[in-house]
């Protein structure tokens, strides 16, 4: 990561590395299993047989619970629709809290979702006790409560509730979000679009407020919300069994985000690194990559593709085992690697929220790899193509303006007549600068028309190679087409141009050549090219 840093220094703002989306289960450890749910209602709860519908009343005492609270602090709830995301649907409703600057549940939808539940069936053969029952686990379709809340330090949050023993949680937390909360508690200026910081007043502090995220802050706040929406157990069943929830990590993301200066080189180092990806990752570098050995045995993906998904954006993945390495930009503003784990078993990791700082070291590793192969991939010629870029037509707003070919005759003219021109107060005029290519090159009229010229004027005009002056119609050129006119210039008359003779007419003899640095450069450049024809003709 340090590579890619220092190599793209001059293009970037700033870097920085977080968790991005975390999605915990919290199981109650008291009645995870069928014997302590058993235990809990016949020596805890008094009832004699543990019956379906004793598990149904439950469901039902819950599911009443939760109308009474939506009703008594006003909070809209309702089943969600197919085909409708419900971040995008209860936006507006955040909103008003961000405003109001208030905390707490702002939106309640339900939702019909299969999850884990216990079957009571009555057994084959008779006991010696007739309200034996026996209980399984089972996956069955019923009621999931989802509350869409606003915390004080973990910020926009989601908590998905079972109505069904054993109430089992899902919580959806973004390290984004914490951040946010911790900046605005130290009053540090910045600007966030989605789930990235585009702007920040202290990148330190972001990166501090990240690497602050902790399983204790984690569990102090779901233990909190747990408490407030769960379900409802009395005093005198919470001392007689352990209710307390245990939470493991079911998907964890970690990302690092470069922000740039400038939108055009996220696209272009975004598209060679796809290019690259595809054809250099192969199986053994992703291992590397993720730091396991490849062998014959290993289950699951181990491959590279190109996605588009429905922001309108392509994504390139790269899979290993149930985890991936993916990477985007995003409103043409930031470049993200983004690390993806299903199953921390894959990288030797416990799920428990207790190991989130190993979690942490992990992904940080894989992913600063990754943006090592990357950095190595990039730091190439051919990767920073100036002469190609210039070549092809640009479309600003709904103008279309044609590529700039390093070998139009006409364009190397017109450059070295504005070169020499350059003191010139003011600016050239179409007609100054049509009678001087006229009369530098020995040009007719009718060789080089003022409509020719004014076309090429528009070409360089639209590359910002050239520049008005004021609202006059005067010509000057800017400091980009100074330096691209300079390289035009020196390729064709001292380096194109002396190179091209000692290959096609003359080669003159290394032997007796003058004592000159020039002309020994020009020799050592002639073996070069000799080597790189070799090579490709080798390949």
């Amino acid at each position: 990561m340090e590579l890619f840093t220092k190599l793209f220094s001059d293009l970037l703002v700033f870097v920085y590395h977080c968790f991005d989306r975390i999605v915990i289960h919290g199981y109650l450890s008291g009645l995870s299993r069928p014997e302590q749910v058993v235990f809990f209602f016949r020596q805890v709860v008094g009832a004699p047989v543990v019956s379906k519908e004793l598990l149904s009343q439950r469901t039902t005492d819950y599911q009443n619970w939760v109308e009474a609270f939506a009703r008594n602090h006003d909070i809209p709830i309702q089943w969600a629709e197919k085909g409708v995301r419900k971040e995008d649907f209860v936006r507006p409703w955040l909103r008003r809290m961000v405003k109001k600057g208030t905390y707490g549940v702002y939106f309640i939808f339900k939702s019909m979702e299969q999850g884990p539940s216990f079957r009571v069936t009555v057994p084959k053969f008779p006991t010696k006790d007739p309200n034996h029952r026996i209980l399984a686990h089972q996956k069955s379709r019923f009621t999931h409560n989802y509350f869409y809340l606003r915390d004080e330090v973990l910020g926009p949050m989601i908590m998905r509730v079972a109505t069904f023993f054993p109430f089992q949680t899902t919580y959806y937390l973004n390290g984004h979000n914490y951040i946010e909360q911790e900046l605005n508690r130290a009053q540090i200026g910045f600007r966030k679009n989605d789930n990235a910081f585009l702007a920040v007043d202290d990148v330190a502090a972001l990166q501090a407020a990240a690497d602050k995220l902790s399983p204790a802050i984690i569990r102090e706040r779901l233990d909190y919300w747990t408490l407030i929406l769960g379900p409802k157990f009395s005093v005198k069943e919470r001392k007689r069994i352990n209710l307390s929830r245990f939470y493991s990590i079911s998907q964890i993301e970690y990302c690092r985000n470069f922000i740039f200066k400038r939108n055009f080189p996220i696209h272009k180092l975004f598209e060679r690194s796809c290019e690259l990806g595809l054809w250099r990752l192969t199986a053994h570098k992703i291992s590397e990559i993720f730091g396991q050995r490849l062998h014959r045995k290993m289950s699951g993906k181990l491959a590279t593709v190109i996605d588009q998904i429905e922001h309108g954006h392509h994504v390139y993945r790269a899979y290993f085992k149930h985890a991936f390495l993916k990477q985007y930009e995003k409103f043409s503003t930031f470049l993200r690697n983004e690390l993806c784990s299903n199953n921390l078993k894959d990288f030797g990791l416990r799920k428990g929220l207790d190991n989130l700082e190993a979690v942490r070291e992990k992904l940080q590793a894989i992913t600063s790899r990754f943006a090592s192969f990357q950095a190595h991939w990039l730091n190439v010629h051919v990767d920073f193509p100036l002469l190609q870029r210039i070549a092809l037509p640009i479309t600003i707003g709904s103008v279309r303006y044609p590529g700039i070919k390093i070998h139009e005759t006409r364009i190397i003219r017109l450059m070295e007549v504005l070169l020499h021109g350059g003191t010139h107060v003011g600016g050239w005029t179409a007609k100054q600068i049509h009678e001087a290519v006229l009369t530098t090159f020995g040009l007719s009229d009718s060789g080089y028309r003022l409509n020719q010229l004014r076309y090429d004027l528009r070409k360089l005009k639209g590359h910002a190679l050239l520049e008005r002056d004021g609202s006059c119609y005067a010509y000057r050129l800017t400091t980009k087409g100074l330096e691209v006119g300079l390289l035009f210039l020196f390729f064709h008359k001292r380096l194109c141009g002396p190179l091209a003779n000692s290959r096609f007419h003359h080669q003159p003899d290394a032997r007796l050549r003058p004592d000159s640095r020039l002309e020994a450069a020009y020799h050592r450049a002639d073996a070069a090219i000799q080597k790189v024809v070799d090579l490709l003709a080798a390949a």
